[in-house]
């Protein structure tokens, strides 16, 4: 095991620690508490309460406060056995334990596995710190309460959920709240709110976002973006149906592998099973088999903006991080075996030049099968072998920094997967390739090679920034809602000192917008230093103030986003300016 691996290891064993002390704290103020599920997750750990009355998060401190006295008391984490009768006699009075007890039973599991802190037992298999003298107590932080159903399941009861964070040290721990601070200025639903570009409604439902003018500008403004790099380089554009059958989902494998997170469609006019489409990959697999393909028509590339849906758990929505509708940058290259390298090529660069328009740092994770649970793949584990293997061989040969994904493989292939560093130093999935095998396999796709037969193609999936939507979240919280002067809805606000210069503001408009800059007048009778306040609030990036001088000299004075001051520019000389910076999509400093 590296260092690396150790430390991370040291650390999931403190994060599990302080549930349990967490636990031992709750049973203490509430003995008859009911106790779900309480893992060690990325960054800290949570823990699941069945609690007789309400509680709120002003107990966090008090808890805090014991667990630290639990800390300094040196206590022993001692694994030890029970029996089945044993157990549940200890959890009588526990119905999400004695559930879990039972289930280990029929399994056919000989006992179950303990751990014991002090007073504190607990069902659990562990792993844990030897002692508590291997945790400082200065280096974590109770930080949250929310519901949560046992289980993931909206059937079954609300629990209460306890939410921490840890780290090796104090140092890092203020670094992650300081962090979590700035997050919450930059919360793509509080900057949504405030800029007017997205907004939710009960009446149309949970996870099924709206877009207002200014927020559907962004997103069709990325995927022109997309487009325009997709059809230079030879993809051509499809449209499928936000419905299908079931069988083109039995047939593809969605049916029997992701069906639990589809919207099924019912017809007043069929007894057909049908469904809302969850991506775009099985329909496009359709067109190509519309006709015979010859060797000398491939590759197809097939891109696609259409709709898609997912049947998310109201638990896990959250603004535009997950939502229930949604589009994707999505492609289809159906190839040869032998095109397989060019065409990955293709899409790793023209992937690179999206990242580098945004200013993203990224890795890439190579997301394999899980050895542990070959149920979940389709496909011959020896083609399996084959793929995962020709991965790695593609990141080496671009040099490109990857990490290991084991589990995180798609049902019919494994995946490409890039991580991009938002300016918090979080991690977000956005690009994926992957070279499929399974997909021509079941649905029968074929080509007439150069000798005459039929072959199968190979179907690469590719996708650039992934879902518009989410991309849009990405990037306001990445930029704090500054977005790039391409990118923002109004890109110049212009501020008449007073009406009498309302005039000269609208023939600097006009110029504006004959050149295509997205340009507002604020006219209101405000003073003009509230006028500036309320314009850089809104993040505009050029704000430009006109009045007697400007307007005699036929100039502006402009306030670039961040302070930089543009004083008695010809209306032209600033034109110039702001559309080469829009031409060039340059990243806004």
């Amino acid at each position: 095991m590296s260092k690396k691996e150790a430390e991370k290891d040291q650390m999931y064993k403190v994060r599990h620690s302080l549930c349990h002390l967490m636990s031992s704290a709750i049973m203490e103020l509430y003995p008859k508490a009911g106790l779900g599920v309480g893992p060690a997750i990325e960054d800290g750990f949570y823990q699941d309460y069945d609690l007789p009355e309400t509680i709120n998060e002003s107990i966090l401190p008090k808890l805090e406060k014991r667990v630290r006295e639990l800390i300094k008391e040196k206590i022993a984490f001692v694994q030890h056995r029970m029996g089945f009768d044993e157990a549940r006699k200890l959890y009588k009075d526990d119905p999400y334990k004695t559930e879990l007890i039972n289930e280990l039973e029929k399994s056919g599991e000989k006992d179950v596995s303990f751990f014991k802190s002090g007073n504190f037992d607990n069902l659990c298999l562990g792993p844990h710190v030897k002692t508590t003298v291997e945790i400082d107590p200065t280096a974590f932080k109770l930080t949250r309460i929310a519901g949560a159903y046992w289980r993931g399941d909206s059937k079954n009861k609300m629990l209460t959920r306890i939410y921490g964070v840890a780290f090796e040290n104090k140092e890092k721990l203020d670094a992650y709240l300081n962090m979590l601070k700035e997050a919450e200025k930059r919360d793509h639903r509080k900057l949504g709110k405030e800029m007017d570009l997205f907004t939710f409604s009960e009446y149309i439902g949970s996870g099924l976002p709206l877009y207002t003018p200014r927020g559907a500008l962004i997103r069709r403004l990325l995927n022109e973006y997309i487009e325009s790099l997709q059809s230079k380089v030879g993809y051509t554009q499809v449209w499928t149906p936000q419905i299908a059958k079931a069988e083109l989902f039995k047939i593809s494998g969605h049916y029997d592998k992701y069906k639990d997170d589809m919207f099924k469609v019912s017809s007043n006019y069929s007894e057909e099973e049908f469904f809302l489409k969850p991506m775009n990959c099985p329909q496009h697999t359709q067109i190509y088999k519309s006709q015979m393909r010859s060797y000398r028509d491939l590759p197809l590339r097939y891109t696609d903006f259409a709709m898609l849906y997912r049947d998310e758990k109201p638990g896990e929505l959250n603004g535009l991080a997950r939502v229930r509708s949604f589009s994707q940058d999505d492609c289809h290259v159906f190839c040869r075996e032998d095109q397989v390298d060019e065409e990955i090529d293709l899409a790793l660069n023209m992937t690179k030049e999206a990242m580098a328009t945004f200013g993203f740092k990224y890795k890439y994770r190579l997301s394999t099968r899980d050895p542990k649970h070959p149920e979940k793949y389709c496909g011959d584990p020896k083609t399996w072998d084959k793929v995962e293997a020709w991965a790695e061989k593609i990141m080496k040969r671009h040099n490109i920094e990857y990490f290991d994904g084991p589990g995180e493989a798609a049902f019919y292939a494994p995946k490409m997967d890039l991580i991009a560093t938002d300016a918090l130093g979080r991690d977000w999935q956005l690009s994926t390739v992957q070279i499929d095998f399974v997909m021509p396999e079941r649905f029968g796709l074929s080509y007439i090679d150069n000798d005459g037969k039929e072959k199968r193609p190979v179907m690469i999936h590719r996708a650039i920034i992934g879902s518009p939507e989410r991309f849009i979240m990405v990037l306001l919280e990445h930029y704090a809602g500054a977005l790039p002067t391409w990118l923002f809805p109004n890109q110049v606000q212009i501020l008449p000192i007073s009406q009498k210069f309302s005039d000269y503001a609208n023939q600097v408009a006009n110029k504006l917008k004959e050149r295509s800059v997205r340009v507002t007048i604020d006219n209101s009778d405000e003073t003009l230093g509230k006028k500036i306040r309320e314009a850089k609030k809104s993040k505009v990036p050029y704000i430009i103030v006109v009045g007697e001088k400007e307007q005699t000299g036929k100039t502006i004075t402009a306030e670039k986003r961040g302070g930089e001051s543009l004083k008695d520019l010809k209306i032209e000389e600033f034109i110039d300016l702001i559309t080469e910076e829009i031409a060039s999509k340059a990243k806004y400093k």
